[in-house]
């Protein structure tokens, strides 16, 4: 059962009580570092609260990946690496706890201290943190790792550097680094860059990419044997430096992990049913109601997990260019979005198993509350009352189907907000403005987008009955990225994945700046002076409440926007594993996420 937005909220706000620990607020080295307010867990916890402290060691987990690799090293642009590497062989400053919104808490790093305006932030290092060879993790390791990431690493990593007006050593294990200018995420992100052997680079090229180089680095797991494309096996490492860190208990349970590479997902799907792969990660919700009915499943060898969690939904669905004139009006995108008859496609495509996105962060304590704005969330959208769309204050909520193809209802109810807009059938049932200009636009896909099609084909032909001159183009993956990155098209896919504690990406999904920057995220146009002063208002909240306040806030003027046809998302993950494989009762916040497979999981027979 899902946990309610008031449990979450109550942890939010109350874990500080039940730990017993009071926080306090002055600048000096803390065990832990949060975005809003202070850190859950106490300096003296034992474990995270979503791992089994107690789990056994050994066994294997083996999973599949539909690709190929032929690099190992994940911190550059070039080449295609194993994903997992990063996160299981390499290890950052601090580490992150996936129960809470977006908290650390020291990793390699002893201590984090920063001030209240968070200009700067400084780490210490433990005495005992060391690389798989045993040499030790040094301050020269650490500016060397953050500067070669800022510089030739990949652009993920440029921007935070941009930021950093100087980075010294202040001690004989500790390195600050003094912001360009105060930013309150700015000493989480670097708390998170992972930590290089600057003795392993000294003679390498670190931009080049391939396999030559096999990393060391301090995280539980170093690489057994890999064959370039086809598989990487790793091991834990026995002389792991944090096997007896509270951190890490609970943690790095299983003794080996392998990553098996296949041409594609039908490939893979036949070599879980033949037992080559123990665990099998299913994103179609149909797919896990129709296929896993195999022999080893119906033996109960293979488990069927489902696993639940507080995640924002985010936005997934058909996006309109507001930069087109035809969509400007808000009473035409409320009429596309009747016009989507979201029971009845939902039941076709995903027999109505995952559940609707009603809000950009919905699913989640930050989506938006039915009814009208009240308390906070009204506090700060009313000085922006006069031009904001219909529904931001009173409440909105989208339109309901009877399930049926005809949708009539709905369709009439399109009917009226276009003429509303200036839209009318001609004796020919084409829909035409006062001008006399049909309403005519495109519907852009990605070659290959099998059940993006399929929606798309079923939304089309209800758009034709309106009377819209509709088209569906799909173009090859290079001609698709050039257009959407120009904001060349009409309507196309889009998705925008939201975690529980937005940041700066805010302003490049839906500022007014990154409207007028082509390669941006803002690919509704969207230019509202009320979504960039929430925006920043976000970015700045010192306070829980105030973080939570606002976000509603924004969650209720992007929702009401009308800019997105949403479809549905998955409220949670399902995997099929071996039923050797377990993993806590106890879920965290982000539920099946970074840092939960295979991460917590152990083996036991």
């Amino acid at each position: 059962m899902l946990p309610s937005s008031r449990h979450i909220a109550a942890t939010f706000s109350c874990i500080f009580a039940i730990s017993g620990w009071v926080p306090t607020a002055s600048a000096q080295p803390m065990h832990g570092i949060a975005m809003y307010g202070d850190p859950a867990l106490p300096p003296d916890f034992e474990h995270l609260p979503h791992v089994n402290p107690d789990a056994p060691s050994g066994g294997r987990i083996v999973q599949g990946e539909v690709g190929s690799f032929d690099s190992l090293n994940p911190h550059i642009l070039r080449g295609r690496t194993p994903w997992q590497l990063q996160y299981l062989v390499y290890e950052s400053l601090m580490g992150r706890s996936w129960d809470e919104p977006f908290t650390l808490y020291g990793l390699l790093a002893e201590s984090v201290e920063t001030d209240e305006a968070r200009s700067f932030v400084e780490f210490t290092l433990r005495e005992e943190a060391r690389f798989s060879d045993g040499s030790p993790v040094t301050v020269e390791d650490v500016l060397w790792s953050y500067e070669t990431l800022g510089t030739e690493g990949h652009p993920r990593f440029h921007g935070s550097w941009a930021q950093i007006e100087t980075a010294e050593a202040t001690g004989p294990r500790s390195v600050r680094f003094t912001f360009v200018e105060p930013d309150r995420e700015l000493p989480l992100i670097m708390g998170l860059r992972p930590i290089l052997q600057k003795a392993q680079w000294e003679d390498k090229n670190f931009a080049e990419s391939g396999t030559s180089v096999v990393p060391i680095a301090t995280g539980p797991y170093v690489i057994d044997n890999f064959e370039a494309g086809r598989h990487v096996h790793l091991r834990r490492n026995p002389d792991y430096w944090g096997n007896d860190l509270p951190f890490m208990r609970g943690q790095a349970n299983l003794d080996r992990i392998h990553m098996e590479f296949f041409g594609d997902g039908t490939a893979m799907f036949e070599a879980f049913t033949s037992g080559l792969l123990n665990t099998m990660r299913e994103t179609n919700a149909n797919a896990w109601n129709t296929r896993y009915n195999f022999p080893a499943v119906q033996a109960g060898d293979i488990v069927k997990s489902e696993i639940p969690h507080q995640r924002p939904s985010g936005i997934t669905g058909f996006v309109m260019n507001t930069r087109n004139p035809l969509f400007a009006d808000w009473r035409v995108r409320e009429a596309m979005i009747h016009a989507f008859n979201f029971e009845y496609i939902s039941q076709v495509i995903n027999d109505s198993v995952d559940p609707r996105i009603t809000s950009y962060f919905s699913n989640s304590v930050l989506g938006m509350q039915d009814g009208p704005a009240e308390g906070r969330v009204a506090e700060f959208l009313e000085p922006f009352a006069d031009e904001l769309p219909p529904g931001a204050m009173e409440g909105y909520s989208l339109p309901v189907s009877d399930g049926t193809t005809a949708n009539r209802a709905n369709m009439r109810a399109a009917t009226r907000l276009l003429a509303e807009a200036g839209w009318e059938a001609d004796a020919g049932g084409r829909l035409r403005n006062a001008e006399g200009q049909p309403f005519r636009f495109s519907i852009l896909l990605r070659q290959g987008s099998t059940e993006v099609a399929s929606i798309a084909d079923i939304y089309h032909d209800a758009l034709r009955r309106l009377g819209m001159d509709v088209t569906i183009s799909s173009i090859d993956s290079a001609q698709y990225t050039e257009r959407v990155n120009g904001f060349d098209f009409d309507m196309t896919y889009m998705v925008r994945g939201l975690s529980l504690s937005p940041g700066t990406e805010q302003r490049l999904y839906w500022g007014s700046a990154a409207a007028e920057t082509p390669g941006t995220r803002n690919l509704m146009g969207v230019q509202s002076p009320a979504i960039d002063a929430l925006i920043e208002r976000l970015l700045n909240s010192t306070e829980q409440e105030d973080f939570i306040a606002t976000t509603r806030a924004l969650d209720r003027v992007l929702t009401s926007g009308r800019f997105v046809v949403p479809f549905w998302f998955a409220d949670r993950a399902r995997i099929a594993h071996a039923r050797e494989l377990r993993f806590p009762e106890q879920l965290p916040m982000y539920g099946d996420w970074i840092g939960f497979q295979p991460d917590v999981w152990w083996w036991e027979e």
